[in-house]
């Protein structure tokens, strides 16, 4: 009996700890105050003639996206509004929703950056980073036979 008795007055008296941390804690497992944070997955693979990355951003334009290379710094970045309003002879609906996000990558010495280039098809906005002549032949690989 005495058990029960210890059980239930936990279950009804948290403590204090737990009480200082669950605020925090809801903030970040449901984003930041209130609103999900995310960001879109991307790929990255290489090959002798250049580096390409693959970012998942369904349901966006392609005048939605900023690309801008800034030193060594490649950013993806878009903002978008939506703004939907309905009307009856009684009743109007508003709605207004804004996201954003921005991926920023280190791009390696060998990326020709002038000659970066951008698609975006199916969801999917792919960048191709060329690389340098200079790289291309670094990369080349050989056999050597033992004498």
């Amino acid at each position: 009996m005495s058990n029960k008795a210890l059980t239930k007055s936990t279950e009804v008296f948290p403590s204090l700890f737990d009480e200082f941390i669950r605020p925090w804690e809801d903030r970040f497992s449901n984003g930041f105050w209130g609103k999900q944070l995310t960001v879109p997955s991307a790929n990255v693979t290489e090959s002798k003639e250049d580096y390409k990355i693959s970012i998942a951003v369904p349901g966006y334009k392609k005048s939605e996206f900023n690309i801008d290379v800034n030193g060594n710094m490649l950013t993806v970045s878009s903002e978008r509004e939506e703004d939907k309003q309905e009307k009856d002879e009684r009743h109007t609906r508003k709605e207004y929703n804004y996201s954003s996000f921005s991926r920023t990558f280190t791009l390696p010495d060998e990326v020709s950056k002038d000659k970066i280039d951008a698609v975006y098809e199916d969801g999917v906005l792919k960048l191709t980073l060329p690389k340098k002549e200079e790289a291309k032949k670094m990369m080349m690989s050989k056999h050597i036979a033992v004498k």
